[in-house]
């Protein structure tokens, strides 16, 4: 059974740069992809990146586009967020989540299997 695990959170500074760890155990092997979405207080689940296991499909929530890279170790099985010019409104719980699919889903719905999450909080 696959299980996820994110890693990496913590306090930033408006401009920082912070990079999230997903590790994934059970060997999903193929037509898997893996996703991150974020929750701040008070707010719905939002998503934010997702990636399918064989590397050839990513994508973005708009508001983030640009600024976090979402990528795959493959000797680790790991999936990152490499998170660039950081900003307040980008405070929120981060969770990983995956899924047994072909291609990549942007719904939390679609996602069967998440991890505790990860607190990431951009302040002065």
């Amino acid at each position: 059974q696959v299980q996820v695990a994110e890693s990496g959170g913590g306090l930033v500074q408006p401009g920082g740069s912070l990079r999230l760890s997903c590790a994934v155990s059970g060997h999903p092997r193929y037509n898997y992809a893996v996703a991150w979405f974020r929750q701040g207080p008070g707010n719905e689940r939002l998503f934010v990146a997702a990636i399918s296991w064989d590397e050839t499909t990513t994508y973005y929530a708009e508001s983030v586009r640009g600024r976090f890279s979402i990528s795959r170790a493959a000797a680790e099985d790991t999936v990152y967020l490499q998170m660039r010019r950081l900003k307040t409104e980008d405070t929120a719980v981060y969770y990983c989540a995956g899924t047994r699919t072909i291609g990549v889903r942007r719904n939390a719905q679609s996602y069967d299997t998440w991890g505790q999450g990860t607190q990431v909080t951009v302040s002065a």
